[in-house]
């Protein structure tokens, strides 16, 4: 299927290694010209090259940790594409913990982590998109914002407010041709999951697909709502967990 967005421009957060490179990936595929970022200038090198040679791809060194680095990679983003057309906010998680073990001064860093990195990155990217009249937001968060986990309050909380921040904006920009959505992984073959100590097996024995998620197939889930095809899909929160997620909404 040809998603329609060939020749568009895409800041992808983040995107050097995970989910995001798999995003990139998945863009690329379709004739996207495509910004990543990271904080390691030889994590980039490799990223760029699994990406080919004919992919359009612009390597940022940036970190989108807070406010201050997602402005900076939208900026850079902008200057090496000539604008952007699709925004992908993403960045890692903030640390493990419950309610005991977090002191209260971990929130703010996970707030600016996961909730005001996306407002950054928005603020800049967005107007320009209602400007032109098309315009593509799909941010990466986390199934912790539909069914939170025990031992990752940080996380619950400060995605949960991104959620909330990205269905208010959906709602604000429809009518310009800007659709805003998110995308929620649940467990995924990435470097976030080992972190926590899960391995595939693990996480395989606990989704009712029986395998753990891959993330270029992550990448092209992004990647259609980034088509012309999802065009009336805005305002979403689309879970991507093999069926890990047991309610019904």
């Amino acid at each position: 299927m040809d998603l329609g967005i060939e020749g568009k421009r895409a800041a992808v957060a983040a995107g050097s290694s995970g989910l995001g490179l798999g995003v990139a990936h998945a863009l690329a595929s379709e004739g996207v010209r495509v910004a990543i970022c990271g904080r390691d200038p030889e994590r980039l090198e490799r990223a760029v090259e699994s990406l080919g040679v004919d992919a359009a791809v612009v390597p940022l060194v940036a970190d989108v940790s807070d406010v201050e680095g997602a402005s900076a990679f939208v900026a850079a983003a902008v200057e090496a594409l000539g604008g952007i057309d699709i925004l992908v906010p993403n960045a890692g998680g903030p640390p493990a913990g419950n309610f005991a073990s977090t002191d209260l001064d971990a929130y703010p860093a996970a707030l600016q982590l996961n909730l005001m990195s996306t407002v950054a990155m928005c603020k800049l990217a967005v107007p320009a998109m209602q400007e032109r009249g098309w315009g593509r937001v799909v941010a990466i968060t986390s199934s912790t914002v539909r069914q939170p986990s025990a031992g990752l309050i940080l996380s619950n909380v400060a995605r949960t407010g991104a959620t909330a921040f990205l269905k208010t904006l959906a709602t604000e920009v429809a009518g310009d041709g800007v659709t805003v959505n998110s995308v929620q992984p649940g467990l995924h073959d990435t470097d976030r999951l080992r972190h926590l100590g899960v391995t595939a097996a693990d996480a395989g024995r606990v989704v009712p697909t029986g395998i753990v998620g891959d993330a270029l197939d992550f990448g092209r889930v992004v990647a259609f709502l980034c088509s012309q095809h999802a065009r009336f899909v805005t305002g979403v929160a689309v879970p991507v967990d093999g069926g890990a997620f047991s309610g019904l909404q």
